[in-house]
């Protein structure tokens, strides 16, 4: 039967079936996301309404043309979930899901399984960002040489060339008899070669060059990064494939793209080192196979990253002790640190003295010098005062109280604590001392180093002397410690 079309510039006479394909086709579903939360609207807006943020929102298609227009097919079958023969969701006890024990393989990097949680899991989708040139491609091109032994792995670069990659693996002394590499940043050419060779492990650098024929935006757009991450967590998990992805970092810090990109993988983990250091740290912000709290500690080199066994070694000095400076005991994770802690407190030349903190939370610090002052009978209302923790640590525990307090004091009258001393604990607002988590191990740690005094808190003491060649000195108060210092 012939319609009648009523569009100008078509036919006037259109099949019923050709009107329905072009009204599909002109329907694809377009919003405004906001590239911090991932909130979406209807239409353009100067700031998002959930997170405050201004001049966030980017036009995104929210489904393809096609895929609006497949009203029949399997898929819009399982979107209603009651069309045709496919059944619909249904819910399940927590106690009938069968909990099969997670099996992790290990990466052949043991800092980089430590901040993993013990290794990496079958179907994990990790997120690693850093700032350019911090060593992400190096290290997960090692991990990938270490584990295609035993794991067929494939190395998409969307950045470098394969002469480039294959140059710097040679640089780095790594086998190439199990190393695939593709150089390809189509997300559709990249399923379609993973699903011909079935790798069980995929390093995609980086996310932001990465793009889909389904979308128009440009690649590193706020769709295509989501979409193009969505198609790959989606072949993650129904494959079991363990994929690595490395994003870019903002001028702030934080990996560009959406932010809903951080919710969708199972890990993100943040490469980070000072300019000018060799060191480098990585730390994991969000891990659902593990704790987040873990660190690991790597060396850059000639021959790419190395691991650092015993990382108190590097944060420590290792000349006798100065004045300003006091060595506390942190933990990051399951791992004590030894960390100096130094600070400077000089004459201020302004009305309102200065308090600066590298490595600690600044509101903190002035909260400690107030209570030095009211309880410990410290002035330095009149001074300035820089605090630093040593080799670009970020200390976010309590424990870092009493050194920071103890070095202040040591620099102000300009007399070195005793050597090989070292000192945590949590200052309380009235002057107490309170004790931290595992301080038994913090002091072993200390031995271990040759530490040969201790000043912490009464409750951290422990009860039998477990420790022949370390004074352990407990303190309550705020006044008492002060004067064993």
């Amino acid at each position: 039967m012939e319609t009648v079309h009523r569009y100008i510039g078509l036919p006037l006479s259109l099949s019923a079936g050709t009107v329905a394909k072009l009204s599909s086709k002109s329907a694809a579903r377009t919003a405004y996301v906001c590239g911090e939360c991932g909130a979406e609207y209807t239409k353009w807006q100067g700031q998002c309404g959930e997170c405050g943020a201004w001049n966030t929102l980017s036009q995104v298609v929210l489904e393809p043309a096609a895929a609006a227009g497949a009203g029949a097919g399997p898929a819009a079958a399982r979107r209603s979930g009651w069309a045709g023969k496919v059944d619909p969701p249904k819910v399940t006890a927590l106690k009938d899901v069968s909990q099969a024990a997670e099996v992790r393989v290990s990466t052949g990097i043991g800092e980089l399984d430590r901040v993993l949680g013990g290794g990496l899991v079958e179907g994990a989708v990790v997120l690693v960002g850093g700032d350019p040139g911090i060593g992400k491609s190096t290290l997960l091109l090692q991990a990938l040489a270490k584990m295609a032994a035993q794991l067929p792995a494939l190395y998409v670069t969307g950045e470098e060339s394969l002469a480039q990659v294959a140059g710097r693996a040679v640089r780095l002394d790594l086998p190439l008899d199990n190393l695939q590499a593709l150089a390809e940043t189509g997300i559709e050419a990249i399923l379609q070669h993973a699903s011909a060779a079935q790798p069980r492990l995929i390093v995609a650098d980086s996310v932001q060059t990465l793009w889909t024929e389904t979308l128009t935006a440009a690649p590193g757009s706020v769709s295509q990064v989501r979409e193009s991450a969505a198609r790959l967590v989606r072949y993650a998990k129904e494959t079991g494939t363990a994929v690595f992805l490395v994003g870019h970092v903002t001028k702030e810090g934080g990996i560009a793209g959406p932010r809903v990109l951080e919710h969708m993988v199972d890990a993100v983990l943040y490469f980070e080192g000072e300019s000018g250091s060799r060191f480098r740290v990585l730390r994991a912000f969000k891990n659902r196979f593990g704790a987040v709290n873990e660190l690991g500690v790597f060396a850059m080199g000639d021959k790419g990253l190395k691991e650092v066994p015993n990382p108190s070694a590097i944060f420590l000095s290792g000349s006798s002790q100065q004045p300003g400076s006091c060595v506390m005991v942190t933990r990051e994770g399951t791992r004590p640190l030894l960390v100096e802690v130094q600070a400077l407190v000089d004459a201020s030349p302004l009305s309102n003295p200065r308090r600066v903190a590298v490595g600690l939370e600044q509101n903190r610090l002035a909260m400690l010098l107030a209570v030095l002052h009211r309880h410990g009978g410290v002035v330095v209302g009149d001074q300035d005062v820089f605090v630093n923790v040593v080799g670009g640590i970020r200390v976010q525990e309590t424990a870092a109280d009493l050194p920071v307090l103890l070095a202040v004091l040591s620099s102000l009258r300009d007399r070195p604590l005793a050597d090989k001393t070292v000192a945590f604990g949590e200052v309380g607002l009235s002057g107490e001392i309170r004790p931290v988590p595992n301080g038994e191990e913090r002091l072993r740690e200390a031995a271990t180093h040759g530490f040969r005094r201790a000043i912490v808190p009464k409750a951290n003491v422990p009860k039998a002397a477990r420790f022949k060649d370390m004074e352990v000195i407990a303190v309550e108060r705020l006044a008492d410690a002060l004067e064993q210092a």
